[in-house]
């Protein structure tokens, strides 16, 4: 799965597709996962429940987060795989998210098996997809997007979250 050019996401996208540093995400789909969850793995247990200032998501809402988003960004690719230019696709409100959920009571290594599932089940959509299948642009509200670039934009965000938590939490 080659890197997306610029035309195939809206710009607001960009910050994420630029954390990536493969051009071809595919083969290494599964290093980038075993790196986030070794990440999180790796967290002190006395800082799942941290925050890192009044009302900020704790590391475990993070977490929750990235398998949330990655749910979103999973069904938005295969709407774009399958050549589907007409259903709109919308973000997700993150917050809205946030708050109708709860990581208490979940381990660190349930969110990771989860985070795992998730991330598996994206990689499949892209393994059979073909070059040309990737390329399909969906009809995301914020502009097109192609299918490929949703691979990348789901890699570079859970990076994103990474270097949050590097920065203000640990």
């Amino acid at each position: 799965m080659q890197r997306p050019d610029n035309s195939e996401f809206p710009e607001v996208y960009s910050k994420y597709i630029q954390l990536v540093t493969t051009t071809d995400l595919l083969p290494i789909w599964d290093s980038y996962t075993h790196v986030m969850a070794e990440f999180f793995a790796s967290i002190d247990e006395a800082k799942h429940d941290y925050r890192y200032a009044p009302g900020k998501w704790t590391i475990k809402d993070v977490l929750l987060h990235l398998i949330d988003t990655e749910r979103g960004y999973s069904y938005r690719a295969i709407v774009c795989v399958r050549g589907d230019s007409f259903t709109p696709l919308y973000p997700m409100d993150e917050d809205l998210f946030a708050s109708n959920t709860s990581t208490a009571g979940r381990t660190m290594a349930d969110l990771l098996e989860e985070f795992k599932i998730v991330r598996a089940g994206m990689k499949k959509i892209f393994e059979y997809a073909t070059e040309q299948q990737q390329m399909f642009k969906g009809n995301g509200v914020n502009g097109a997007i192609t299918g490929r670039a949703l691979g990348y934009i789901a890699i570079g965000h859970a990076l994103h979250h990474k270097n949050v938590i590097e920065e203000r939490y640990l």
